[in-house]
This record gives C-alpha cells, sequence and structure tokens, in this order.
C-alpha cells in the first residue's frame, strides 16, 4: 500500500490528531487507552463498508445499496443463528457473506451490462431490499440472535486490539495489496480514468466491474454481520445511519468521487475521522440534524478541494 500513500491520503489522519488534541482540551477522557480502543471498534464497522466503497468509487461509480446489504446480512445470519440448528448457525457467516457478493454482482449487472448508472441502479437495488426485509418481516425487528463467532468478531478482543480493528485491518491490507501489485488493481484504476479506453486495450472492463462489485458488497456484508453481533440482533433500517459517513470516509480519505486516483490507506484516515468526529459531537450532545448538515459540509469541501486541485495540476 505504499504507493498509495500520499499527501491526500495523510490528510485525514492529521485530522485526527487535531480532534484528539482538541478534544482532550474539553473531554479529558478522550486521551485515555479506554475511549481510544472502543473508537478502533467501531471505526472498523464503518471501516468496513468505507473499503468496500473504496473499490467501487475507483471504478468511477457508486453503490448507494450499502444500508440495506449491510441490513439484509445481519437480519439473514441472526435469522439462521436463531433457528437453533448447528449447521445453519456455523454457515451464518459464510452465508451472509454470499449474500453480498450476490447483489453485488446484480449491481455489476445493471451497471457492466445495462449501462444503467450506478447511483441509479444500485439505489433501486436498496429500494428492492428494504421492500424484501419488509415483506419478511411484516414491518417488524426480525427474529434471530448473534452467534458467538459474531460476538467475538464485534466484541473480542486480541492483546487489548479490538478483534474488528484487526479484521478490518487485516482486509484492507489483502485489498491494498491487490490494488497497488495486481493487474486487477491496475485495471480496475484505468476503467476509473477512462473505461472505454480500458476496454480498448483489451482487458474485460465488465469482468473488473462485476469482481469489484462482489468484493464491495461482501464488506458491507461482514459490517452488517459484525453490527449484529455488536448489538447481538439485527434490527430494521440498522445500516441507514452509515451511507452517508461512509462516502465521507472514503471522500475524506482522497479518493476521487470521479474515480481512478486514491486508496485504501487515505480510507482508514477517513473512517477513524467520522468516527472520532462523531463521538465528540456526541459527546458534545450536538442532535443528529447537525451532524449530517457537517457530513454533507465536509463532503462538499472535500469535493471542491479536489476539483481545485485537479485544475491547478492540469
Amino acid at each position: 500500500m505504499r504507493s498509495a500513500i500520499t499527501l491526500d491520503s495523510l490528510m485525514p489522519f492529521f485530522g485526527v490528531v487535531v480532534l484528539i488534541l482538541a478534544g482532550s482540551v474539553f473531554f479529558p477522557q478522550v486521551l485515555s487507552a479506554g475511549y481510544l480502543t472502543q473508537q478502533l471498534q467501531i471505526a472498523a464497522f464503518l471501516g468496513l463498508l468505507a473499503t468496500g466503497a473504496t473499490i467501487v468509487i475507483l471504478l468511477g461509480h457508486i453503490d448507494l445499496s450499502v444500508p440495506w446489504v449491510l441490513t439484509g446480512a445481519a437480519i439473514l445470519s441472526t435469522a439462521l443463528v436463531g433457528t437453533g440448528n448447528p449447521v445453519l448457525s456455523a454457515i451464518a457467516v459464510p452465508a451472509a457473506l454470499a449474500f453480498g457478493a450476490l447483489i453485488g454482482v446484480i449491481n455489476a449487472m445493471g451497471v457492466a451490462i445495462l449501462r444503467i448508472p450506478s447511483m441509479v441502479w444500485t439505489l433501486a437495488v436498496n429500494s428492492m431490499l428494504l421492500g424484501l426485509a419488509v415483506l419478511n418481516t411484516g414491518g417488524f425487528n426480525p427474529k434471530g440472535q448473534s452467534s458467538p463467532l459474531m460476538v467475538a468478531m464485534a466484541s473480542g478482543d486480541i492483546l487489548g486490539l479490538p478483534i474488528s480493528f484487526l479484521v478490518w485491518i487485516a482486509i484492507s491490507l489483502i485489498l491494498g495489496y491487490v490494488l497497488t501489485r495486481t493487474p486487477f488493481g491496475r485495471y480496475l484504476r484505468s476503467i476509473g480514468f477512462n473505461e472505454k479506453a480500458t476496454f480498448l486495450s483489451g482487458v474485460s472492463t465488465p469482468s473488473v466491474l462485476f469482481v469489484a462489485f462482489a468484493i464491495a458488497g461482501m464488506c458491507s456484508a461482514l459490517g452488517g454481520v459484525m453490527l449484529a453481533g455488536y448489538a447481538n440482533q439485527a434490527y430494521q433500517s440498522m445500516g441507514d445511519p452509515f451511507l452517508l459517513p461512509t462516502i465521507a470516509a472514503v471522500v475524506i480519505g482522497g479518493t476521487s468521487i470521479l474515480g481512478g486516483r486514491g486508496g485504501l490507506f487515505g480510507t482508514i484516515g477517513g473512517a477513524l475521522f467520522i468516527t472520532l468526529l462523531t463521538s465528540i459531537l456526541s459527546v458534545m450532545q450536538i442532535d443528529d440534524a447537525w451532524r449530517n448538515i457537517i457530513f454533507g459540509v465536509i463532503i462538499l469541501a472535500m469535493l471542491l478541494f479536489q476539483t481545485l486541485r485537479k485544475g491547478a495540476v492540469a
């Protein structure tokens, strides 16, 4: 991931340091090991979603089905565990990941084959997943529970570090290697720069899109599994609050919303920044409406910065 470390990707880490120092002036507990460890644990949930979102955004597309892929995976995994059948409980996590990959493939089908704009197609898929969930649960919170594995992944720790954080970083390192050291990574960025030119050069661009969207779906599903493990249950609309922060984490991390430029190193910093900012705003008792306004302003500011910087380079 070394080649992905740029000034843009380092900015959110500087922001994290500033938030910690500024927050500690008003709330000294911000500097405590317990508080910082808790933030790493919570950041992992957002980080997994942002990891998948980064892959898609590097293509020059966007995935708006994240909320209900997350929720659907959580409902599916907890429902399998809730049956009490040991076999079904054992396959709960793999089944959720397979569900995420399937939705990713459906997303790619609309974008790569039907040539429908990703924003429109994935939003429609998200809406359909919402409808299917309501039909399945009757509008009530789904029944089921988390397995010990799901709880351990979400709330366990190894040598004082949250397992959720370690899983997130491990996945980021693996995908970071794929993006920077394999042909797939080069093709993915090339598609983000110019999809038509990449196709004419002999690259099977639909194949790259299918794999990228499937990876994104699995990341969203894993985030849902971990959130279900953290809450020990799934619930309606549990993924809705994550869409805007997910996009914000990617953009703050230096990945261009137009595709082709960026990486997962910056996304890690972006997820940490958003998580810490949310926590500090919560401690300051800033309501959700103002938090959404702040996230929107941050995204617009980063987009403006990227646009001006691109113009300056040109």
